[in-house]
């Protein structure tokens, strides 16, 4: 696969590409001031959502195409480049006819190839010669990525780069979106040209995790960011939890360190990323757990048996144990790792027998 730079002319080729704006385009005011912080605080590609796929309808679904004249405003007065997600043929066309930079496809649309395909069609007919960026599925599906990258190249689109906003989960997790970043360095090594830029702000779900978030992705020697920021965040119309302004996002941005990608100590920080995830899972992993509890609380209650069942609780910490020996752990350390989750799922399940 042979691909053309994504940078635009004037934008520095230093990392990290810096893309960022709101969530939504709400008014005119609103893009127009948020764009001008912006790019006071030296960003020079301006996002916003104008056709907003919402999980159930009734929410605010994007002002549609008069945000795009919006758009041509914020380009004309500040000299940003701008970018929107497209979803349909339909947006391509619009997005095309009122000059817009760059272009990406969404999580909810690259999981359809049907609908990746139509956007391919759309960008050839237009002649589209912008970058597009693609985000990765909503599951963790590397294939279902790399094929809708395939289908952009092979409509002749050769400015490709992928966005990684992390992959969704039915259970309770710190993140909106779990990183599973070796999906992302998996797609990186199997294509090693594809610029790599990093979506905290979905990742997180929070303003909170976007800074850690954004060291992470430049310890993985991501190429750029994808940040959410809004001029009001508290009263964004949408996702107002991970949008933050643009002071803030520059304060994130200085802070960030930039490392040498030929440091020695490169594969410590990948080793180390692996780490979070695995913790990240077992807390996942934990809370399925005692959700389990709670329902066998329920059982207990209703058929009137006693929380403590002390032959099964003997049975398996022994079972456990001896598992765990054969696979190189200390039998002292998994019986207080057992023990300790023991406790709390006598806690989770008394909580139950007392409502």
């Amino acid at each position: 696969m042979e691909l053309e730079s994504i940078l635009l002319p004037g934008v520095s080729s230093q990392r990290p590409v810096i893309i960022a704006g709101p969530c939504s385009a709400e008014t005119e005011e609103q893009l127009m001031t948020t764009a001008k912080e912006l790019v006071g605080n030296g960003i020079n590609i301006f996002r916003a959502g104008i056709w907003k796929p919402r999980t159930k309808p009734g929410g605010f679904e994007g002002v549609g195409t008069e945000g795009l004249v919006w758009m041509q405003r914020v380009k004309k007065e500040t000299g940003m480049y701008i970018a929107t997600e497209v979803a349909t043929k339909n947006h391509v066309v619009e997005a095309v006819e009122h000059e817009i930079d760059i272009l990406w496809i969404g999580a909810r649309t690259a999981v359809n190839p049907f609908a990746v395909q139509e956007i391919a069609d759309a960008l050839k007919e237009t002649q589209f010669d912008g970058p597009v960026l693609i985000k990765n599925p909503v599951n963790p599906d590397l294939e279902l990525w790399i094929g809708a990258i395939e289908r952009v190249y092979n409509a002749g689109i050769r400015k490709i780069g992928a966005i990684h906003r992390g992959f969704s989960s039915y259970d309770k997790k710190i993140y909106r979106n779990l990183p599973q970043w070796h999906i992302p360095i998996e797609l990186k090594r199997r294509i090693p040209q594809l610029p790599l830029i990093s979506d905290p702000s979905h990742m997180g779900g929070k303003r909170e995790l976007i800074a850690s978030l954004c060291q992470q992705a430049m310890d993985l020697n991501y190429d750029g960011l994808i940040i959410e920021s809004h001029c009001d965040p508290e009263q964004a119309w949408s996702d107002k939890e991970q949008q933050i302004t643009p002071d803030i996002l520059s304060y994130i941005l200085h802070l960030l360190v930039i490392r040498d990608t030929k440091q020695t100590t490169e594969n410590l920080t990948e080793l180390r990323q692996q780490i979070d995830q695995i913790d990240n899972d077992l807390l996942a992993i934990l809370t399925k757990r005692m959700r389990i509890s709670k329902e066998i609380g329920q059982y207990k209650k209703e058929h009137n048996m006693p929380v403590l069942q002390t032959q099964r609780y003997d049975e398996i910490l022994d079972k456990r144990i001896c598992e765990a020996k054969e696979l190189g752990m200390d039998g002292a350390f998994m019986k207080t790792v057992l023990e300790a989750i023991h406790e709390e799922s006598i806690r989770q399940q008394i909580e139950v027998l007392n409502q």
